[in-house]
């Protein structure tokens, strides 16, 4: 895959295996998007003193989008959960994520009850939880305005659940950390 591929595909949203971009992205951003652990645990530890905190953006029941459908082998007329969240450290947003779920497996979750905490420290304190293979995008989120260094998803199974989690990674987080935008 040629860098322009991925550059070019910021109109339109488009998904890699994460092994196939790593010869696009810098040894500090392969660590971010490859990591297997718990991305609110990381922004914690990378934050040093500043405080964490996840902001509610919108949360409900909807039709998922056509990548989304398509990750999860749900039908696009299917109803899911969906929830969207900035982390923030201190004020400042570093992350942008939206999860989605199939009504099928939530019975039980009360995911719809985490408010302002993060769904990450719930999913990895589960001891059945798989994570499937990571995917990554260029393409800025539709449900928060601004720009990223990169995106990644990976469908997330604990028992019944399956999850899908995209975190985008914005430019303010690679400001503070000193991330090159390669």
């Amino acid at each position: 895959m040629s860098g322009s591929l991925i550059a070019s595909s910021r109109a339109i949203f488009h998904w890699y295996p994460a092994p196939a971009a790593r010869p696009l992205m810098g040894p500090a951003w392969w660590r971010w998007i490859s990591s297997q652990d718990s991305l609110t645990a990381r922004l914690i530890q990378a934050a040093g003193d500043a405080p964490f905190r996840v902001k509610l953006i919108d949360q409900g029941i909807a039709r998922p989008h056509r990548d989304e459908a398509q990750a999860l082998g749900i039908g696009l007329q299917r109803l899911a959960w969906y929830r969207e969240v900035a982390l923030c450290i201190g004020e400042r947003p570093w992350v942008a994520a939206r999860s989605v779920a199939p009504l099928s497996g939530l019975r039980g979750q009360r995911l719809d009850r985490l408010g302002e905490r993060s769904l990450g420290s719930w999913l990895f304190r589960q001891p059945d939880l798989e994570r499937g293979p990571i995917e990554v995008t260029r393409h800025d989120p539709a449900f928060y305005p601004a720009n990223i260094c990169w995106g990644r998803r990976s469908v997330l199974k604990h028992r019944r659940l399956r999850i899908l989690v995209q975190e985008f990674f914005l430019d303010a987080m690679a400001d503070e950390l000193q991330l090159a935008s390669r």
